[in-house]
């Protein structure tokens, strides 16, 4: 017997989102270690909002709003609202009730920006990493470093000479016409109207110039782990100069794998220096390199040249689904913040794996 095509909608639901995400689902672990996390920033928050007034928006329901938002490549904080306005898997996470409004898109990225101004993003990566000490996943000598190009919220149009003079009036505000024949631009002639910090920077022969920041992370060899982050300005020389001041935090005799960048004589004479045992990868192909057989004859050396090459799964988890591929925010600073919180999303994703494959 055919059933009838009945929608009247019910008037009372008595099951809660709770109920409704499956026991298994992955995004419950990653749920227990974000709450671990944040219980212990308690008094962080308390020290960035005032005790009188109107209560705002939980910064722990910000935080894990904004997670989903990286989680799930949600690529606006408008459609982050209306995401949580009937998916009960991110209200569930976010933890409102089926009955809760949802936030004004205006009012939750005006709450955001409370967090962007702080070290927010800093201490909830540093507490993802305790956890991940505690359950045994990081290694203590063994490490590599590496950087990426994150391209800036700012048109080439907006990259204009410095000390320009007034021109005419735009055929079009919005999408002016502008014509670059024959004009030589450069960081020292030009900046970026939009975003100043951003530097005009090709990654190589046969690729397109472009407006970016240099994203480094620093990642342990036992499970590929973010241990450290950095947004610098795109220079040629940005990648090693990040990679000695993120090793130097670790303060003991460790290995620094890394790519044929790496491989020059001043940056493998501060590692040594600062007792880091520099796994780079050989570049002989048009000079002498400045790694020798002190260094390639250790059987560690292979290995480190085979466990780098995981950092290149960071980038491309954070550049596909971390919504790093291209930055919504300006200035170095922010950058910087969801460049770490992306990465301390990256770590509770591989966290989740490695104990699931343990038990």
């Amino acid at each position: 017997m055919r059933g009838d095509d009945f929608q009247q909608s019910g008037v009372f639901s008595y099951i809660s989102a709770e109920e409704r995400v499956p026991k298994d689902h992955p995004l419950r672990p990653v749920r227990e270690m974000v709450d671990v996390a944040l219980k212990e920033m308690s008094p962080l928050f308390e020290s960035l909002y005032s005790r009188f007034g109107r209560p705002s928006i939980a910064p722990e329901k910000l935080l894990r709003a904004l997670l989903v938002q990286v989680l799930y490549t949600v690529r606006s904080e408008r459609m982050l609202m209306e995401q949580l306005d009937y998916n009960f898997l991110f209200r569930w996470f976010v933890g409102l009730s089926i009955d809760d409004p949802v936030w004004d898109a205006t009012v939750f990225s005006k709450n955001r920006d409370r967090l962007l101004e702080g070290d927010v993003a800093q201490f909830f990566f540093a507490k993802i990493l305790e956890q991940a000490t505690g359950l045994g996943l990081l290694s203590d000598e063994h490490f590599t470093v590496d950087g990426t190009l994150i391209e800036a919220w700012a048109g080439q149009k907006s990259f204009k000479r410095k000390s320009a003079a007034k021109s005419v009036p735009p055929d079009d505000p919005g999408n002016p016409t502008v014509n670059f024949q024959g004009e030589k631009r450069t960081n020292q002639t030009h900046q970026s109207t939009t975003d100043p910090q951003a530097r005009l920077y090709r990654k190589g022969r046969g690729h397109e110039s472009k407006l970016v920041f240099m994203g480094h992370v620093l990642m342990e060899n036992r499970n590929g782990l973010v241990v450290n982050t950095r947004v610098t300005q795109a220079t040629g020389t940005a990648e090693r100069e990040a990679a000695l001041v993120m090793v130097g935090e670790i303060g003991r005799p460790v290995t620094l794998g890394g790519d044929k960048n790496f491989d020059t004589k001043d940056f493998v004479r501060h590692c040594r220096d600062q007792d880091v045992t520099p796994h780079v990868a050989q570049n002989s192909t048009n000079r002498s390199s400045a790694i020798d057989g002190r260094t390639t004859r250790h059987p560690g050396y292979s290995v480190s040249q085979k466990r780098r090459k995981r950092v290149e799964e960071v980038f491309g988890w954070m550049k596909t689904v971390g919504l790093m591929r291209k930055t919504r925010h300006r200035g170095t600073d922010l950058v910087g913040w969801m460049f770490e919180f992306g990465a301390a999303a990256y770590n509770l994703v591989r966290m989740r794996k490695l104990c699931v494959a343990a038990t």
